[in-house]
């Protein structure tokens, strides 16, 4: 197989800096990079520490409106302090922690709606 790995996908917000700040203040990705491409486009990637996939927060296409990105999924090896934690930083986690038989998992959304699904991976037999 040719393709290797997921390098980046982007992400539609309305904000790029309360984004940002959500993503790195928040959640406690690293600002991997936050330049002007042009008059009026921003080039800014966030990632989790040591992924080697990342996220940039685009606003400049149109077919992508703010918020309509749902199921991002991230892996937590402890997830009832993030859930904790999350909360303690005013983010609404609604429902609490799911149990499956897969795993446990939460689901909030970012500040334009977008939504995540926060989640520990049982280990497998």
């Amino acid at each position: 197989m040719a393709i290797t790995k997921v390098q980046l996908f982007s992400l539609p917000v309305s904000d790029q800096d309360r984004a940002r700040d959500f993503y790195v203040d928040v959640l406690g990705f690293e600002l991997i990079a936050d330049a002007t491409m042009g008059p009026d486009t921003r080039w800014v990637q966030v990632a989790p520490a040591g992924s080697s996939t990342s996220i940039t927060l685009v606003t400049w296409f149109p077919t992508m409106p703010a918020g309509s990105m749902k199921g991002i999924v991230l892996e937590t090896d402890d997830l009832d302090s993030e859930v904790r934690r999350l909360g303690d930083l005013g983010v609404a986690v609604e429902g609490g922690i799911q149990e499956q038989p897969w795993g446990r998992f939460v689901t909030f959304d970012d500040p334009d709606g977008n939504g995540i699904v926060l989640q520990t991976t049982a280990a497998r037999d």
